[in-house]
């Protein structure tokens, strides 16, 4: 009985976490669209329920009712688990995204190291799905997004090295408990920028959509798939975005802490202020798409071989130096 219980409450944990992500999912791509009308000076969604709000939902019900085609040449076995790994990985990440103290499903000392795992093991979703189509489109996307990812990817791991020299902990609610004084995104704001960017990169959202670019590759890795399929990676790319945006708010935007402790600021709860950060950055993913106009791929290696990663390795030696000079290492105090 005991063991039930323990059972059914890590159920309840686990569903508590997911089904707010999920949900979250359907109103960011509304988001996204009306802040691309925006812009633009159209309308966007708005005939699908109030202001447009169940478009998203109408979405997924076309992509259940529609037919799973599988090409005959496909490697079955490995087409059908690209999706399932793609939007998995995607959601297994956010066991460990505390959205304050207290509420986070697993709150494991290696918090930023199981991130960094997981959103690096997103990659072969996509090249399995890109190989098993047997088409030269899905293989040139996957490649693509393949060395796309893997290049931001060291970027990255670099600029959260500069958070954790500031931390001493790679448990993610020290990393948020850390910026009680002064959020990380003042003095590391050079490195936030680079996150940003290189955020991104690694999700494939303009100006660095270029594994699914409509007029060289159709769509790229995702070309052969249909209905649900093709919408399980739907929902592992936006999933990634909205983590993405959680990661860079825990790492430099003070996470659930408030930006002043004054009333009636410090009332508001603090899983909200974690969602109201998090919404900030996504409003920006959502900008960028609307203004920047696609990179060229060999612009995109260039920006991250030859720019970011020099610059922060540079900026890295830099925070080393000043932590050390000024006595601020977290071991020494």
């Amino acid at each position: 009985m005991i063991y039930l219980t323990g059972l059914f409450l890590e159920v309840y944990k686990i569903l508590f976490i997911l089904l707010p992500v999920l949900v979250s999912v359907a109103l960011i791509v509304w988001l996204d669209r009306r802040i691309w009308a925006f812009v633009q000076k159209r309308k966007g969604p708005n005939v699908v329920g109030p202001f447009g709000l169940l478009q998203s939902l109408a979405d997924a019900l076309k992509y259940i009712f529609k037919e799973i085609i599988i090409p005959s040449s496909a490697n079955k076995v490995i087409f059908i688990l690209a999706p399932i790994v793609t939007m998995t990985l995607a959601l297994v990440a956010w066991a460990v995204i505390p959205f304050s103290e207290e509420l986070v499903l697993s709150n494991i000392n290696v918090g930023i190291l199981y991130l960094f795992a997981v959103s690096s093991l997103g990659v072969y979703g996509i090249i399995m799905g890109g190989w098993a189509s047997n088409s030269k489109y899905p293989f040139l996307g996957a490649i693509r997004s393949a060395a796309q990812m893997v290049s931001y990817e060291v970027s990255i791991g670099i600029i959260i090295i500069n958070v954790l020299l500031c931390v001493g902990s790679l448990n993610l609610v020290d990393i948020v408990q850390a910026q009680k004084n002064v959020w990380f995104v003042l003095p590391l704001f050079p490195m936030f920028v680079v996150f940003f960017i290189s955020a991104l990169a690694e999700t494939n959202r303009p100006p660095f959509d270029l594994p699914e670019a409509e007029a060289e590759l159709v769509a790229g890795y995702q070309t052969e798939y249909s209905g649900m399929m093709y919408a399980m990676f739907w929902l592992g790319e936006y999933a990634n975005i909205l983590l993405m945006c959680a990661m860079g708010s825990i790492l430099f935007l003070g996470g659930w802490l408030s930006p002043i402790n004054i009333y009636p600021l410090n009332l508001i709860p603090s899983p909200l202020w974690m969602i109201l950060k998090i919404l900030f950055l996504f409003i920006l993913f959502a900008l960028v798409k609307a203004v920047v106009p696609r990179y060229r791929y060999d612009q995109l290696m260039r920006l991250g071989w030859k720019v970011f990663l020099p610059f922060s390795l540079i900026w890295l030696i830099l925070t080393a130096s000043f932590l050390f000079y000024f006595d601020k290492l977290p071991m020494n105090n």
